[in-house]
């Protein structure tokens, strides 16, 4: 593909621009983040949702976060017929997932942003647009986010979406435990507080860790031993606990303990080299092939000489 030359120095441009970015980002990786012993959460039982006829944590979070009401009505239960994910209108959806034991209720999932204790979508960003607040919740600060979309590729439960249909200010889109209007006011989130069947529970994360263990301890013929989050990519504010394997319910189960900027550290470190030398060879392959160019030109214009006549 033939570049000339003003095209040749957008890109280079935007490649030095990068690695400034990329030469920033070890001090604004969270990495090293080791957590907050007081940041809050959300123990969801997944025992207790309805889902059918219900949907009002959707209609809530719609609401509080000035979305479109859900497309599909809350009371049509076709919604229900396949598994959706969250996207740039809908920050939480709940699916339906049929029941393993012969003749059990179908089990109802609600789905949002888990807000990792380290989150992959803050340490792929390029200009730290995703931050871990100390209450607990992952927000995200639209003004400097470049676009990149990184953060849809590292999360590992597919939560960010990106604003495709806004084609003068596009964003990343994604739930935030209600950061803004309430957790950082000290209100719990909205679809907490629609739920009509207490659901959810919110308070402090070591707290609804205990409550977790307490309810399987106390009904191990309602639960499986499994806290999901508690561990999981080293461990999320949202938790679940469950009468059903979690496999068996849409959750990825092979993620392992491990935070991801752990698995990524040696990635990124490589980020800044890489853009800075990059432009280096790109100049120096454009010139090389700007001056082949042009000794091809000057010979094609050169004429040639008449043969001396005897």
């Amino acid at each position: 593909m033939a570049i000339n030359r003003r095209g040749f120095l957008k890109v280079v441009s935007a490649i030095g621009a990068s690695s400034l970015v990329g030469g920033q980002k070890k001090a604004l990786a969270v990495e090293d983040f080791s957590g907050y012993p007081d940041r809050y959460g959300i123990l969801t039982d997944l025992t207790l949702c309805i889902g059918r006829n219900c949907r009002k944590c959707e209609a809530a979070c719609n609401k509080e976060n000035k979305l479109p009401p859900p497309k599909v009505p809350l009371e049509d239960n076709s919604v229900f017929d396949s598994i959706r994910r969250t996207d740039a209108q809908n920050y939480t959806v709940v699916n339906r997932f049929p029941n393993p034991e012969p003749g059990g209720p179908p089990v109802y999932v609600k789905h949002q942003c888990r807000h990792c204790d380290e989150p992959a979508c803050a340490s792929a960003c390029l200009v730290s647009a995703f931050r871990k607040t100390p209450e607990g919740p992952v927000v995200y600060n639209k003004k400097i986010c470049i676009g990149c979309r990184y953060c849809m590729t590292a999360c590992p439960f597919y939560v960010p979406a990106y604003e495709y249909d806004n084609p003068f200010s596009p964003g990343v889109r994604k739930c935030t435990m209600c950061y803004e209007s309430r957790t950082s006011k000290g209100r719990v989130p909205a679809c907490m507080e629609a739920c009509p069947l207490q659901v959810m529970t919110f308070g402090k994360r070591s707290e609804l860790i205990e409550l977790a263990r307490k309810k399987i301890t106390d009904h191990p013929d309602r639960y499986i031993n499994h806290i999901y989050g508690e561990h999981e990519v080293g461990g999320t504010s949202w938790l679940y606990i469950s009468g059903v394997p979690f496999e068996k319910l849409g959750f990825p189960t092979d993620l392992g303990t491990k935070p991801y900027p752990e698995l990524t550290r040696g990635f990124l470190s490589m980020i800044s080299a890489v853009l800075v030398i990059g432009p280096v060879l790109l100049g120096g392959l454009y010139m090389s092939t700007r001056r082949r160019g042009e000794v091809d030109a000057d010979e094609e214009t050169i004429p040639e000489q008449e043969e001396d006549q005897p």
